[in-house]
């Protein structure tokens, strides 16, 4: 019998149904997902216009290729152009956020013709080649993975960035909240000087919004806090509730030529499905403003339980971090409480729940976490 390539360490945990931010396992026991599987659930499990839509569309047609119309792509880019407040961007559709990021960095090094790429420390970015080789985990960067034009700065330090990007630089590649290195914020001074700094040499200016974009920060992307525009926005995970697509929102100033940028399964007709109907869930049902109010509800319930010793993030993104190595309160947590949370490296409780998120599920976490936090002190 054929093996699965053993790469991932699996809870003892089988869901079979998800409804809203809960899960159903095989022996009908209901968790409380305030993780969204990395983020991806952004809508809620299920949704029933969700549902409707993809199960509609498949009844029309699933997919065909990128050499024919697919209305629903142009759709899609009207919609989120006006969600997002970038009308005037263009749309590359594509399957995950690797990919929006390997396209991204492709696109800027065809825009500019240069190779040099500026990232940052603890940097998540994706593992596919270009993606990975600006990713800040050498445990994860392959020797096939060419990496020796990338130079990784110190995140938010707004003198290495004045001295690292140069006119020898392609792209600055950042993610406006990290999310995998810790829920690091970016100041808003710092992704202005990024942004001051791409202007002065000519370098291209990709935000990663891969998990910390789609509303999930408050706002549509987390840098639009800062008031910047990018020039380059990476985009997949919460884009299509589950449903595997991703995309890259390109500035007017990018031209498109055929064959420059491809993809076989990017756009298609159910992925671009997906992707409308959480845009319209989203719009229709004010998430966004949903994301901030519970984000605060939850932050602030966090404050008054204390014991940790940091606590960062923006609106759903959250992580808490202790002064202990948190696996064993992660899974007390999951296997007493029935929760499902995150984790950023080893003392970092990750928050990344559904944007539809309520108040009686947020009571049930800080509930839990006040019990828990009562026994580690």
């Amino acid at each position: 019998m054929a093996e699965l390539f053993n790469v991932y360490p699996l809870y003892d945990i089988e869901p079979v149904r998800a409804q809203g931010s809960y899960l159903w396992d095989v022996n009908g026991t209901r968790y409380l997902d305030l993780y969204g599987g990395h983020a991806v659930i952004s809508v809620g499990h299920t949704h029933p216009r969700y549902v409707q839509a993809i199960s509609d569309q498949l009844h029309k047609i699933s997919f065909y290729s990128n050499s024919v119309r697919i209305p629903q792509q142009q759709e899609l880019a009207d919609k989120l152009g006006a969600l997002s407040d970038h009308p005037d961007y263009t749309l590359f559709l594509c399957n995950s956020g690797a990919e929006a990021n390997e396209n991204a960095l492709k696109l800027a090094s065809f825009h500019n013709g240069r190779t040099q790429v500026v990232a940052f420390s603890k940097s998540f970015h994706g593992r596919t080649a270009g993606a990975v080789a600006a990713t800040d985990n050498a445990s994860i960067v392959a020797p096939v993975n060419y990496s020796k034009h990338v130079t990784f700065l110190p995140y938010n330090n707004v003198e290495a960035v004045r001295a690292g990007i140069t006119s020898e630089t392609c792209a600055v590649i950042i993610e406006g909240i990290q999310g995998v290195g810790g829920i690091n914020v970016a100041t808003d001074e710092f992704l202005q000087a990024l942004r001051q700094r791409c202007d002065e040499t000519g370098a291209v200016l990709i935000l990663d919004g891969v998990q910390c974009g789609y509303g999930r920060s408050g706002k549509f992307f987390s840098h639009q806090f800062s008031g910047i525009r990018a020039d380059i926005i990476s985009m997949a995970k919460g884009m299509g509730n589950g449903f595997p697509i991703g995309g890259i929102l390109i500035s007017p100033s990018f031209r498109a030529s055929y064959g420059l940028l491809g993809t076989t399964f990017g756009g298609n007709h159910l992925a671009c499905t997906a992707a409308i109907a959480v845009l319209d869930i989203m719009k229709d049902e004010g998430l966004m403003e949903n994301a901030t109010r519970m984000g605060n509800y939850l932050m602030d319930g966090i404050r008054q339980i204390g014991g940790y010793k940091e606590l960062r993030g923006r609106g759903l993104m959250i992580g808490i971090e202790y002064d202990f190595p948190v696996d064993a309160l992660r899974k007390t947590l999951l296997f007493e409480h029935k929760q499902f949370t995150g984790v950023a490296g080893k003392n970092i409780i990750r928050l990344l729940p559904s944007l539809a998120l309520g108040i009686d599920e947020a009571d049930q976490f800080l509930e839990a976490l006040g019990k828990e936090m009562k026994v580690v002190h």
